[in-house]
């Protein structure tokens, strides 16, 4: 429905943002967008320039393949991008994977990126921030800041495997932290292994 009835709250557009910057785990950021095309979501890609050196190093994907994966693709620097303003609703915006970098801009407001702006949109728009920090081990300094950072509302969520459920391949392993990842936006993806309790 197009128009709401008698002041009536429609439900934000099935629709998220995803940011990939240069960390380790380019692979993360692609296992994202296609569990969202698996689910029927649209996805807004923004991908920082280290993102897609690490792609080329850890993956077969060329910046072209994994861009395609997206249903909208955004210049890093184009910060007049529907995803640089709040009244762009979504469901939010995960990073995956978030550098310490992009994790530390974010973190102090000062934005110099469509990536990072989109992140601090999310934030003041009250809308869930997911990062997949990728850093170990972490000093008090990425502490402070990931601290910082859930303080304003984000959700710092590395991804960390789990080993109950018994992953075969690299790529269960990361498609079971994806898919733990996209629950905080109420998706379930297929792809999870859920615990089933002890047998």
């Amino acid at each position: 429905m197009d128009n709401p009835v008698n002041g009536a709250v429609q439900p934000p557009p099935a629709r998220i943002v995803v940011g990939i910057s240069g960390a380790s785990g380019a692979i993360y950021g692609a296992r994202v967008l296609d569990a969202l095309n698996d689910l029927g979501v649209e996805s807004h890609l923004v991908v920082t320039k280290a993102a897609l050196l690490t792609l080329s190093q850890e993956t077969d994907l060329s910046a072209d393949e994994l861009t395609a994966k997206a249903s909208v693709a955004h210049r890093l620097a184009d910060v007049g991008a529907t995803i640089a303003s709040g009244s762009f609703r979504t469901l939010g915006m995960i990073v995956a994977p978030c550098s310490v970098r992009t994790m530390s801009e974010i973190a102090s407001g000062v934005t110099s990126s469509l990536l990072t702006r989109a992140a601090d949109v999310t934030l003041k728009e009250r809308r869930p921030l997911v990062l997949m920090v990728r850093e170990t081990p972490f000093h008090l300094g990425h502490l402070r800041t990931m601290t910082a950072l859930a303080e304003m509302g984000a959700t710092i969520a590395p991804p960390l495997p789990a080993f109950y459920a018994r992953p075969a391949s690299i790529q269960a392993m990361v498609d079971q932290s994806v898919g733990r990842a996209l629950d905080l936006f109420g998706l379930d993806w297929g792809a999870v292994n859920r615990w089933d309790g002890l047998k």
